[in-house]
This record gives C-alpha cells, sequence and structure tokens, in this order.
C-alpha cells in the first residue's frame, strides 16, 4: 500500500541563525544557544539524508511532504521576512529535487508582508512545485481571519492548494494569563503540545469560518492535524451555540463549513476512540495519514494506519488517496 505522509518537519538552523535570539526568546521559543533539551530530534530535523530515508522505508511510507518547525520569517521586519522565507523555500525546493520521489515540501510564508507572502506562495506552488503552504500559527498575533491576510487566502484558492494550519507558540499574553505560574516545565508543556496548541488551531479554524472568510472563500481548503484537535466532538455544540446567530451572517452552519473545506491529518495522534469520533464527523474522504515526524515515530504511526478498523478502500484513501487528490501527491509516485 502506498502511503503519503503529510505533517513532517525539518530545521535548516543556518536560515534560523539570521533570526535575533531576543526575538526568538520573546515569541516563546529557547534561545538558540540554550543547550537542547531533545538532542536526537533536533538532529533529525536537521537531516534530510540516510537517516530520513531508512526511517521513511523502514515504516513503509513512500512520500513525505515537509515543512520548516520553529521559529520563521515573521519575526523579521517584512523585507527580511521576505528573503528569509524564499531562501527557506528554495533550500527545501533543492533537497526534494535530490529524492523527488520520496520528498514534496509545503511553502514557507512571510506573513509579516501579505502581499509578497502571496506572491511567495505562487513562486512556491508554480515554481518550485510544492503542494500548498504551512502556517504555524498566529504572526503578530493575528489569525489567518484578518483582513490583512486576504491575499494569501485568495491567492490560496485561486492557485487551488491548500494551507496546512500547524499550531504555533501563542503570543506571550495568552501564555501569561492561561499557562504561567505551574512547577518545572509544566507551563510549557501545557502552552504547546499539551493542550495550547491544539486549542489555539481549533480556534484558528472556528475564526475562519465566524469571520466569514471561508464562505468568501468557498474554495479554499485548510488542513490541520492531531486527529482534528478536538473539533470533531465540537460541531453539534457549535451548532447550538451559533444557530441564532449565523444565519445572520454566514452561508452555512459552523459544521457544514467545516465540513465542506477543513481536511484533517492523523499527526501525532494514534489512538482509536478520537480516529472514530473523526470518521463519524468528516468521513474517510477527508482523513489522511501524518506522523508529524520527527515529533513522532514513523512505525508507531504506520502500525496504527494499518490496525485502523476501516474497509480496504477507506484505508487506501487515507493513506494516500485523498492526499492524491487534494494535493496531487500521485505525481510523486517512483
Amino acid at each position: 500500500m502506498r502511503v503519503v505522509a503529510l505533517e513532517e518537519h525539518f530545521v535548516i538552523p543556518s536560515l534560523i541563525k539570521r533570526i535575533d535570539p531576543a526575538l526568538i526568546v520573546k515569541r516563546g521559543y529557547p534561545h538558540p544557544d540554550q543547550p537542547s533539551a531533545r538532542p536526537a530530534i533536533d538532529a533529525k530535523l536537521r537531516d534530510f539524508g540516510d537517516a530520513r530515508l531508512a526511517s521513511l522505508d523502514a515504516a513503509g511510507i513512500n512520500l513525505q511532504v515537509m515543512a520548516m518547525s520553529g521559529p520563521g520569517a515573521d519575526l523579521l521586519p517584512p523585507t527580511e521576512g521576505v528573503a528569509f522565507a524564499r531562501d527557506l523555500n528554495d533550500a527545501l525546493a533543492a533537497e526534494v529535487a535530490r529524492h523527488p520521489t520520496r520528498y514534496a515540501g509545503f511553502a514557507h510564508l512571510p506573513l509579516s508582508a501579505p502581499d509578497a507572502a502571496a506572491d511567495e506562495f505562487e513562486r512556491a506552488v508554480k515554481k518550485l512545485g510544492f503542494l500548498g503552504a504551512m502556517v504555524n500559527g498566529t504572526a503578530d498575533g493575528l489569525f489567518l481571519d484578518d483582513k490583512k491576510f486576504e491575499p494569501v487566502l485568495a491567492r490560496a484558492e485561486a492557485l487551488d492548494v491548500p494551507i496546512y494550519i500547524h499550531p504555533g507558540i501563542p503570543p506571550a499574553a495568552i501564555r501569561e494569563a492561561y499557562y504561567s505560574g505551574l512547577g518545572g516545565p509544566l507551563s510549557t508543556i501545557l502552552t504547546q503540545a499539551g493542550w495550547g496548541w491544539h486549542a489555539e488551531v481549533a480556534v484558528h479554524v472556528l475564526r475562519l469560518v465566524l469571520s466569514g472568510a471561508l464562505d468568501r472563500h468557498p474554495r479554499l481548503q485548510i488542513v490541520i492535524g492531531h486527529l482534528g484537535e478536538g473539533l470533531q466532538v465540537m460541531m453539534d455544540r457549535f451548532d447550538d451555540v451559533f444557530n441564532n446567530a449565523t444565519p445572520k451572517f454566514l452561508q452555512r452552519t459552523v459544521s457544514q463549513t467545516i465540513v465542506d473545506q477543513v481536511h484533517v491529518t492523523t499527526s501525532g495522534f494514534f489512538n482509536l476512540p478520537g480516529f472514530l469520533a473523526l470518521m463519524q464527523t468528516f468521513g474517510p474522504d477527508r482523513i489522511m495519514f501524518s506522523v508529524d515526524y520527527p515529533y513522532s515515530d514513523n512505525g508507531k504511526a504506520r502500525a496504527f494506519l494499518d490496525a485502523l478498523p476501516v474497509s480496504p478502500a477507506d484505508r487506501e484513501k487515507i493513506a494516500h488517496g485523498n492526499a492524491d487528490r487534494l494535493l496531487k501527491t500521485g505525481s510523486f509516485k517512483a
């Protein structure tokens, strides 16, 4: 069975060095000179060669779609951010060119300059062959529903490629109010993988719906990971509480808009109850396999895919068919 993984990460340390460490720390990342708490993961993030490929081969994953992890262009002034994003996308394209049947890319966008970000989006898709873009949380504290990002949403729709909304570190005010004051590393964990990341993506999607942004761009497709960030168990609640308001300014119910325009991957979440709720809410045509490499293990993710209680046809959709349709990954076959 052919398998495509869509939320897979890398870093290029030489580019991150172009960002002022003070800005990196202010955004909530550790100082670049601080000893790593996860050296094995960091090594995998930097590797594009034998180790990454061997891990894919061992798990039977044919194609890995990669996106940048960590601090990015939005921390830089607009002009510098545009150059950073362009250089990063070129560097990823060079790695993809070395292994064109095994790797593909999502564009990194300089969201502090939305018009330039839209142009870089188009260049990355048309010139570099990327399959869409990945956005890591907020930019300048704003979600994509803000009117300043209309050029990016419109360009994605015109290009007929999705935007993958990945978690980012919440703004400082949110970190302080919601997640601070716990002992040891608990505040950081709660802010990020323990809860904050997933709540942030859910809010991001809901803002795109409630602002009317997805109604304004009905062909725009959004991808989110982590088995839907909990949205699947809230759909009825959304429709109940927004029912009296949404007909006044939205064309569809909240749940219908999400199901129409959002796709979900399995990245990092390999539990059956969450998956079954996802199947019942989104159906088999909007679920795609992902690992969240190297933060999650390729072998564990593949074992989860193989054990899912679904029909052979639905397993093929999740493994590659839905990605082939949405991202046109079928052209990357060996």
